[in-house]
């Protein structure tokens, strides 16, 4: 029966106007005569679309194999996101359908689940220096520490780096005020140990001026958060990580700034007069106050990070304006940022952002955060066209998170494929290429403690506590490293969460968010590590070739094709395989 992978080309998004060949099998013994593609718009300009659906016959090919075997294309003129089914006619007129069953195949039934076509309204290109090496996130405040840099925050700074970070406990508010000092000097002093990792691009959490150790609550987009650095430093890590093939990217937080900022400066903190202090603030039209000044919008009801105005003129000047954010960190040398929270955004702000930050070069990567499936996300009863050509080059791509991690707990081989290949049908290969691949970050609880299968505790403080044992740890070490070499030869690249790579543990945030365990490293874990981003390197245009699943009853496998041959992934249980025409690079679990 009818299989995208196998029966449609192109296989996963098309272009507008672009031609889609289809064959589709159908058993001769069933008598059909005729048959349908039946295709009706369902999100496009303007949000959602509700237009009369289009028929395109496929004309009969020939028969084989007790098959009859229907051969026809269409080509659509609409951009944005379709569905599609299948009619077949028999002699008498009467209609059979044709829907998507759970395993992407065709099966015959009526109300079916349809697939999915998305429709670009152009053939928008990625960065290719962003589709091969490695994505490493630092959290600023955690990775490494070279000096000290004088503490003028409330709150503490830890005296011992092996501390875990404090937390909130008897129900009281999180105020993420306790620092470790990693800093700039500290990233620089290791750029040869993530180059040794296949580094191609560092993502940053937030470095600017902020009051938390997160920095998701930004105090002043123009200056580096003086605990971390100066912007004499910043510059000397992009030029030096450049120099080691190491492009930076950077976290970029608009949907709301920090109360404590010179644009709100609820606390009194900066010299400027804040929206909280004054209506008469030049930067009071930037925030949606409700009974002023107490009650405002804010993110997810946190007083402490209130919403913006995206429309506000004074905004969009600061982030998009000559000398604003994206100008003065871009003329640094930034070449990527990373979009917080960008469903938020509206459209409208999200086109213009993304479209400044490529007048900076069509190789500045563009990466939102977008949790579920990017091609038909909905956000504000809206749908978000991220994926049309004008916006996202990539997103963190939290779908085969969760479809890696399960296969690494259950060893369920048909729903990592279904999970995966519904990623790969709806999205454009260019940004299928630069998908940001985790199995964890600074937001969700750390993969090796996942993969234990553990139950965690019940209380934050006996999880802040929480240390696997040998054997809880050895199982899920070799839960991890089966995740990670998918991770590492799947559509996309792969980002690892610092630590990660030595056995980093922790449950929620702000548990994931300890420091990296200098001295203290799994050094086996490391290794296997090195090796996978030496594969990354050495097999760069096998990893961006087409991808196959092989139909098998017990293993998973798949293949990476190239015009230079396969790079073929076998798994079943925990072991896991990877060879190059014919030749094992790596046997993991045996």
């Amino acid at each position: 029966m009818y299989n995208p992978l196998l029966h449609k080309k192109p296989y996963g998004a098309s272009v507008m106007n672009q031609e889609t060949r289809i064959t589709f099998p159908v058993d001769n013994s069933l008598g059909i005569k005729r048959v349908f593609v039946v295709l009706r718009q369902v999100f496009g300009e303007g949000g959602e679309v509700a237009g009369e659906s289009l028929r395109y016959e496929l004309p009969l090919s020939h028969s084989e194999n007790g098959q009859d075997v229907f051969v026809g294309s269409f080509a659509l003129s609409a951009w944005g996101i379709w569905q599609y089914r299948f009619e077949g006619e028999f002699a008498n007129g009467d209609l059979a359908f044709f829907g998507r069953g759970l395993d992407g195949t065709a099966i015959r039934g009526d109300w079916l689940p349809e697939w999915q076509l998305t429709v670009t309204k152009r053939d928008y290109k990625t960065p290719n220096w962003a589709k091969r090496g490695v994505t490493y996130q630092i959290f600023a405040d955690r990775f490494c520490k070279v000096g000290d840099k004088p503490f003028t925050k409330r709150g503490r700074l830890h005296a011992d780096w092996y501390e875990r970070p404090d937390i909130a406990e008897d129900g009281r508010d999180y105020r993420a005020d306790d620092f470790f000092g990693g800093n700039i000097e500290g990233i620089i002093s290791k750029l040869d140990y993530l180059q040794s990792l296949g580094v191609s691009l560092i993502y940053l959490s937030p470095v600017f001026e902020s009051c938390s150790n997160h920095r998701y609550d930004t105090g002043d987009y123009l200056k580096i958060d003086p605990l971390f650095g100066t912007e004499e430093e910043f510059e000397n890590l992009v030029k030096k990580a450049d120099e080691k093939g190491i492009k930076i990217m950077l976290d970029g937080v608009f949907n709301h700034t920090g109360s404590d900022s010179k644009y709100f400066n609820k606390e009194g903190t900066y010299p400027d007069l804040g929206a909280y202090q004054s209506k008469q603030s030049p930067y009071f039209d930037w925030y949606y106050f409700t009974k002023y000044p107490d009650e405002y919008a804010c993110w997810w009801g946190s007083t402490v990070v209130p919403t913006v105005n995206k429309s506000a003129q004074g905004f969009c000047d600061l982030v998009l304006g000559e000398n604003g954010v994206i100008d003065k960190w871009s003329k640094a040398g930034v070449k990527g940022w990373r979009l917080d929270v960008v469903d938020e955004l509206p459209i409208d702000f999200t086109n213009k952002l993304c479209s400044r930050i490529k007048s900076e070069g069509e190789d500045m990567l563009v990466v939102g955060e977008v949790w579920e499936d990017a091609s038909i996300k909905i956000a504000y009863s809206e749908w978000r066209p991220y994926f049309m050509g004008e916006q996202l080059d990539s997103v963190m791509n939290y779908p085969f998170k969760e479809a890696i991690l399960a296969y690494a707990l259950t060893g369920d081989k048909n729903a990592f494929i279904s999970d995966v290949t519904t990623i790969l049908e709806h999205y454009p290969k260019q940004s299928l290429d630069v998908l940001m691949n985790l199995v964890d970050s600074h937001d969700t609880a750390r993969a090796i403690t996942i993969l234990s299968g553990v139950k965690p505790p019940y209380s934050k403080k006996d999880r802040a506590d929480f240390a696997l044992s040998c054997e809880q740890y050895d199982l899920a070490k070799r839960r991890l490293k089966l995740a990670s070499a998918l991770q590492y030869t799947l559509p996309g690249v792969p980002c690892v969460f610092y630590g990660d790579e030595v056995g980093k543990q922790g449950y929620e945030d702000p548990l994931n968010r300890g420091t990296y365990p200098w001295g203290r490293e799994d050094n086996d874990l490391l290794a296997h590590y090195r090796k996978l981003g030496e594969l990354r390197h050495t097999f760069a245009p096998y990893l961006q070739g087409e991808t196959h699943f092989v139909p098998d009853p017990d293993k998973l496998i798949f293949e990476r094709v190239c015009m230079g041959g396969v790079l073929r992934v076998e798994s079943q249980d925990l072991w896991l395989s990877i060879s190059v025409n014919g030749k094992t690079l790596m046997s993991i679990n045996n």
